[in-house]
């Protein structure tokens, strides 16, 4: 009897030490990512800890890596083939979004090769490459295009891709998504088409190449 007192114990002793233990892996987890402490994080996996692991505010870390600018470890985590490539946020945003609203083209390309999806309902990582507006941003469009992402896709306010470019990005992605057969004409739940988008914001470049584009298509008349 002695003895089962014992090793009971040692069983409940156990227990109270799983607690602190987990939690301290669990914060030096996220804290590496934060720092981008790519060795912090191979070690903690190598111990067993779950990639998968979401934060408290339920955000995964993949996606946080991307989000928060930490590319080591955002590197080693798509090379994991247990970490989930389409984990999608509490705000409906994924890691191949953040990653085209990043510019982050390599990534890009290695989390679609890994088969993260493209195309998705509401806001999609076309609208947030076409929100970028550096110079890497025609690239990486041309990437999700190449990869089917549907150029015309409708935000939940029914904005496209092409309205984004248009208001925040880079003008050479409008001209891209206009070349690739973009409609400049869709209006959004407001009832504004990219060419508002674009003269909300004061872009005139933007909107000349969506003016003339527009004038291209119109029938010439007989004279």
């Amino acid at each position: 009897m002695k003895k089962r007192i014992v090793l009971k114990g040692i069983v409940l002793a156990g227990a109270f030490l799983t607690g602190p233990v987990l939690a301290s892996s669990f914060d030096d987890f996220f804290a590496a990512i934060k720092r981008d402490d790519v060795s912090a994080v191979q070690n903690l996996a190598r111990r067993g800890f779950d990639l998968n692991t979401r934060n408290v505010a339920g955000e995964h870390p993949l996606y946080l890596a991307l989000r928060d600018d930490a590319p080591a470890v955002a590197d080693f985590l798509v090379g994991q083939s247990k970490v989930d490539v389409n984990a999608v946020s509490e705000k409906g945003e994924t890691p191949l979004m953040m990653a085209a609203l990043k510019g982050r083209l390599a990534l890009a390309r290695r989390l679609i090769d890994r088969k993260a999806e493209v195309n998705k309902t509401g806001w999609t990582p076309l609208h947030y490459a076409a929100t970028h507006a550096g110079e890497e941003s025609p690239a990486m469009v041309r990437l999700l295009l190449e990869n089917h992402a549907y150029i015309d896709a409708e935000s939940p306010n029914r904005s496209t891709p092409l309205m984004m470019a248009a208001h925040y990005g880079n003008p050479g992605v409008v001209k891209l998504l206009l070349e690739e057969g973009a409609d400049p004409l869709l209006k959004n739940q407001k009832g504004l088409t990219a060419i508002d988008f674009a003269r909300g914001a004061n872009r005139a470049e933007a909107a000349e190449i969506i003016a003339a584009f527009v004038r291209s298509k119109q029938p010439r008349g007989r004279w």
